[in-house]
């Protein structure tokens, strides 16, 4: 790596929800500043890689002297209509250098989010991004990749996050402007929605500004915004107006409120802010929104008494669990027994090469039992293979010869594991998938929580979604107990098991997914379709096991007009959830699915990406720079987070894997 003159300093990495780069064309960064986050990253010619590493830069340049590359505007500008968030990123940039410079904008954006467009003004020009199917785009990119072009990154970030990265030479004195948008249905957790925005400029911004838009029809129960950065001064720039069905959030912090007391030139922007909120509901069949004939029917119901859990959690202490991974495991599990409801029923199965039961059967949590099962748990220690094969088929076996479990209750496995299958009588991932699916038939769900990044994710993805359950991985961070803490509170409160949604049989198509194994108190059920025939009352029916069929009529012309009008609406918003959701579960229903049915799922999906203009797994976004470059996209998945994306100079391949 070539150096600049003067003595250096190493910066960190970063990263970066908008980040811009500058660097002169000799081979050195110079200088960093992002759109909303940002990280250094140096670009290695020839090899077609990415080489992540510190930038050694002259110690005067850290402190006192203006950025070449220079934020002049930075806007985040979101809209949530209904839980369905459109945010648009646009940052303004000036090279105030005397020679061209490159400039590198890099956004972090929430893993359940889609891309829909992206675009750069250079002095008056706009390059846009063009969505094409991912295998023609992957065509282009391996050319580029062949000619031994410089390469980018785009990756998956953190569990919450992933990392959109484009960079472009910038002519002395000149302008870029870039605009990224994209959307997501907003999740709820544990009775709130949360919208997560990175902000991380690493300069001064003249004009900084970030504005929140929130239309829930239903009302606004409870509404928070947090920071990880704000301080008394801060916290003056940040307004709130609420009434009941709308927010507006804005922070618009002026260059003082910015600085840092101890380092006039540094800023305080540089973390999280987030957007926390819920909304009000009558003890209905759930709240139906319709707009130019596409529905969406939202369902939560509340105060509703808890089934009692028979949970076995398998755990492996496999060699590669040593150190901080079974320390981490321990803490979180010992919280996981205090949490644990008198109703419940519980056992341990650990597993390396040998797989040991704590008990021959299931116990009812009492003190006694749960202060045994903290005895074991602070005795694990990590040695030996990995029987996943034999540690799930004891834990099936376990549940089926089970007494004295209550009749209206909820079984469920829980693993944790951190390594592929390398022992007992099957290590191959498609035989234990198969033995593990005709062992549970459909009777228990079964949840898999992956740690680090050496183990399979996708396998631990097919079997969680064959058996009615989730996978998640669990990153190696200093919160990683609480990751799992907080995983168990998510499926810690079944509430109804066996739900339909049933809705007029011949005047809805493209329905989603209707029937739900199980609902979790503080979650939600989304269901959204097109409605065929012209309906002047549009029915719907709740069944599940409590035996209690919940109705709910609306009037179609009543629920159009709520959104007529509304300057926090965006296009047809209905519509597009509805895509978007379509789309998230015909990739996860493919999983799961054989060879076959898998192609017919995927063509689904890819048909809808390109007619809604998203990068998805299935799709890349082309955006065409000066001098007839291309740079490609991906979207990123979990499963092939250990296998990042790359960014060709000349083409900005955007893969979202």
């Amino acid at each position: 790596m070539e150096r600049v003159n003067g003595p250096t300093v190493p910066l960190p990495l970063g990263t970066c929800l908008g980040l811009f780069r500058s660097a002169s064309f000799t081979g050195a960064q110079q200088s960093s500043t992002p759109c909303c986050i940002p990280w250094f990253v140096l670009a290695a010619a020839g090899a077609g890689l990415v080489q992540e590493m510190q930038i050694l830069l002259p110690a005067a340049s850290l402190g006192h002297v203006a950025p070449a590359i220079e934020i002049y505007s930075l806007h985040v500008d979101c809209k949530v209509t209904s839980r369905f968030a459109h945010t648009v990123i646009t940052s303004r940039i000036v090279n105030r250098a005397n020679e061209s410079r490159e400039a590198t904008f890099e956004v972090e954006l929430p893993k359940t989010a889609f891309i829909t467009n992206f675009s750069m003004s250079i002095d008056g020009e706009v390059y846009p991004g063009i969505i094409k199917e991912k295998a023609a785009a992957q065509n282009e990119y391996n050319t580029a990749v062949s000619q031994g072009q410089s390469a980018g990154l785009v990756k998956i970030t953190d569990r919450k996050l992933e990392q959109f990265h484009v960079s472009v030479s910038v002519a002395a004195a000149s302008k870029v402007t870039f605009e990224l948008t994209y959307e997501e249905l907003l999740k709820r957790q544990l009775g709130k929605y949360e919208l997560l925005i990175k902000v991380r400029p690493k300069q001064l911004v003249k004009h900084f500004q970030i504005d929140v838009h929130i239309f829930e029809p239903q009302g606004i129960r409870f509404l928070e915004t947090d920071s990880t950065f704000l301080t008394n001064e801060l916290t003056e720039a940040l307004t709130e107006v609420l009434n009941e069905t709308k927010a507006h959030i804005s922070f618009k912090p002026t260059l003082d409120q910015q600085k840092k007391n101890s380092e006039p030139d540094e800023t305080l922007l540089n973390g999280d802010f987030v957007v926390r909120y819920d909304v009000k509901r009558e003890a209905t069949a759930g709240d139906i929104q319709i707009v130019n004939g596409y529905f969406v029917h939202y369902f939560a119901p509340q105060e509703m008494p808890v089934f009692p859990k028979n949970v076995i959690f398998v755990i492996d202490r496999s060699g590669s669990m040593t150190g901080r991974k079974i320390e981490q495991t321990r803490e979180a599990l010992l919280k996981i027994l205090q949490d644990l409801r008198p109703e419940d029923h519980f056992s341990f199965i650990t597993f390396n090469n040998k797989v040991v039961e704590w008990k021959s059967s299931l116990l009812p949590t009492t003190e006694e039992n749960v202060a045994s099962a903290a005895a074991l748990v602070q005795t694990l220690s990590a040695r030996g293979g990995t029987d996943i094969n034999g540690a799930l088929l004891a834990a099936v076996g376990m549940l089926e010869k089970a007494e004295g479990l209550l009749e209206r209750s909820i079984s469920m496995i829980i693993l944790l594991t951190d390594g592929q299958p390398t022992s007992g009588e099957s290590i191959n991932v498609e035989v234990i998938q198969e033995n593990v699916q005709k062992a549970i038939n459909g009777k228990y769900a079964l949840f898999c929580l992956g740690f680090g990044f050496d183990v399979s994710y996708k396998f631990l993805e097919k079997m969680a979604l064959s058996n009615g359950g989730i996978a998640r991985r669990i990153y190696e961070n200093a919160d990683a107990a609480l990751q799992l803490q907080g995983f168990y509170q998510e499926v810690a409160t079944p509430i109804l098991m066996q739900i339909e949604m049933k809705y007029p049989e011949n005047s809805i198509e493209g329905l989603t997914k209707n029937i739900f194994k199980l609902f979790f108190e503080g979650s939600e059920i989304i269901v959204s379709g097109k409605i065929r025939d012209e309906l002047d009352l549009f029915p719907v029916e709740i069944k599940h096991t409590s035996n209690l069929t919940l109705k709910e009529e609306a009037n179609v012309q009543e629920k159009e007009q709520v959104f007529q009008n509304q300057r926090y609406i965006f296009g047809n918003f209905i519509e597009r959830l509805w895509a978007y959701l379509t789309i998230q579960q015909l990739l996860e229903k493919a999983i799961s699915a054989q060879e076959e049915d898998q192609k017919a799922l995927e063509a689904q999906a890819l048909d809808l990406s390109l007619r809604y203009s998203f990068v998805t797994p299935l799709t890349s976004m082309v955006v065409t720079k000066p001098q007839q470059k291309e740079e490609l996209a991906n979207k990123p998945t979990e499963a092939d987070n250990e296998k990042p994306s790359l960014l060709v100079g000349g083409k900005c391949f955007l893969f979202f894997q």
